[in-house]
Order: C-alpha cells, then structure tokens, then sequence
C-alpha cells in the first residue's frame, strides 16, 4: 500500500493540477510529518501530549532567524531546526516522563503555552506579534524552489524519510520496547525495560521531525507568527493520529489528508463549514473510536489501549522487548 501511494504521489504533479491543489498537497506533507512525528509517541507509546506544535514552532522559529539574521540555508537550517526542537524534547522529556496519562497532557500543554508566549513577548529575537516576514525560499544544493512543484517533491522526500525512520524504529527492538510500555508500563518495568529512557527516546525524536516540518513551513510560507502555533494547532495535529489509527503509520497519512483538504472542501458552505467539519470528527469518533485504520484508543486516564491485542499479544511484545 505504502509503495503504490509512494508512485502516485511521485507522478501527481505531472497531471496538471492548479497551483491551489498543489500547496494543499504540500501542506498535506507537513501535516503528515507532523502526525508521524507525533503517533510515535502516542501511538506507539502511549504518552499523551497535547503541546506538540511547540516543536514544530522552534523548529520554524529557529529556521526563521538562522536564514533571516545569518544568511544559512534550507539544507543548514532544517538538520538545526530539527537538533533544537530535539534539544527541548530532551529537556523536556527527562523530568516529565516519569509522569503519565492526564498529568503528562498537562505538562506538555503548559510547554506548549510557554513556547508560544516566548514567541509572543521576545521582541528582540522572534519580533513578537509583528513576526517574522522575508523567510528566504528553500534552496538546495545552490538551486533555489520557485515553484510548487519543487516544494512538493521536497516535502514528501522528507515525509518519505520520515516514515522510513518511524517504520524502521517500530519494526525494531526499540519499537517493541515502545509498544510494551503503551500496552501495560509497569509490568513492562518488571520485565527489565527501562521505561524512561525508551520514552525519553521517543519524545525526542518525534520533535526532531516536527522541527524539521517547522523548518520547511517557514522556508514556504516566508512568514511566521506566534499565532500559527497554538494550541489548536497541538490538537489539529493529535486529531490526525487519532483519526487515521493510532498507532497506525497509514491511518496518519490517511488522516493527515482528510484534516487538511475537508475544511477547504467545505469551504463553499462558508458559516457552516466548522461547524460540519466539527460534527464529522465526532461522528468518526462514535462509530469508530480507534480510528480508521487503528485498533488503538485511549481507555481511562489518558492512557493508549489496543483494543484488537489480546494477553498472548502482549506477552510477545514484552518479551521480545526485553530479549532483543
């Protein structure tokens, strides 16, 4: 399935379409960096975060004023966007993690908030509310993108690396580790699996992808603000993991497209469309909480359950987690 959609996203700008499709298209990408970036820690591990588009706002900030202030390009600029968001997970994964379900939600959400205000009130370094406008386009390898087109085949190259990395990591022992402590944490502990440096782990690399996705944002939409990194952003982005399947790496694509094109579909309903978009979701969510093509959803507390393992599942998972 992922190959046959990895061709047809190849040959879809050659089918003509408008230059409207095509950056609804790229900003499919990014939202699916996003969401892969974001089901690997909760949907394969298990840890709720609700502040996830913090990550993604360093990522862009720090692009904006290394590309802005000293002239660094997009092939500098995206590996150290992806580095600080990285560096933040880091620091904020050590003390939190320990903690789990609603306390973590809160934890994270309040990071997120932090991060915004910074943005809001650092005059000097991220121009506050006024932003930051001029954002050089993204150039490789001395050839700049003056196009859509080539926006396009930069954002699902990374996307591709994205799902690459996520898919290897899951399919590997670190991936079952991350998959004992969603399923039962505490017996994952007595199992020998060191629960924190796994989640820790996990944490991290999912905001070096969503700094990397930031650094592209910025590079494309030439500006940036506090606003575009809210807290609903947070929960846009949690949505297409939840959506999709979490714990699904084609449920986060799937659900990536349809969040970002159904509100512009809707568009023509002008006052109505949220509002429909809105009673969409929920209705998804009744019908099929674990999502289109997952069997995970969140049980009592916040915490990831899979609803289509059963114990003999679990033990596997465990056990390879401990023996690899």
């Amino acid at each position: 399935m992922i190959t046959i959609l990895g061709l047809a996203l190849l040959v879809l700008p050659l089918a003509g379409l408008s230059s409207f499709a095509l950056r609804m298209f790229i900003m499919v990408g990014i939202y699916i960096i996003l969401g892969l970036s974001l089901n690997l820690i909760t949907g394969f591990t298990g840890q709720l975060s609700l502040g996830h588009a913090a990550f993604y706002a360093i990522g862009a900030y720090t692009s904006a004023i290394l590309s802005t202030r000293y002239g660094l390009g997009f092939g500098i600029t995206a590996p150290l966007s992806g580095l600080a968001a990285a560096f933040f997970g880091l620091l904020l994964g050590i003390p939190t993690l320990k903690l789990q379900g609603a306390y973590l939600a809160i934890v994270t959400l309040g990071f997120g908030e932090i991060v915004r205000i910074t943005a809001l009130n650092w005059m000097n370094l991220t121009r506050g509310p006024m932003g930051i406008p001029g954002i050089p386009s993204v150039s490789l390898f001395g050839y700049e993108l003056q196009s859509n087109i080539g926006y396009y085949y930069v954002i699902y190259g990374l996307a591709a690396v994205t799902l690459l990395v996520v898919f290897r990591i899951v399919n590997s022992r670190i991936g079952r580790a991350l998959m004992a402590i969603r399923e039962d944490e505490l017996a994952a502990q007595y199992m020998g699996v060191y629960t924190t440096n796994y989640k820790v782990l996990a944490f991290t690399i999912g905001a070096f992808f969503a700094g990397i996705a930031g650094s592209f944002y910025a590079h494309y939409v030439s500006y940036i603000d506090p606003q575009s990194f809210t807290f609903d952003e947070s929960i846009q982005i949690l949505s297409i993991v939840i959506l999709g399947g979490m714990g699904s790496i084609p449920g986060t694509i799937l659900g990536a497209s349809i969040l970002v094109t159904a509100p512009e579909m809707l568009r023509s309903l002008q006052d109505y469309r949220m509002v429909i978009y809105g009673l969409i979701l929920i209705l998804m969510m009744l019908i099929r909480p674990q999502g289109l093509l997952g069997g995970v959803r969140f049980g009592k507390g916040g915490k990831a359950k899979n609803d289509a393992s059963g114990s003999k599942e679990y033990n596997q998972a465990i056990w390879r987690a401990k023996s690899s």
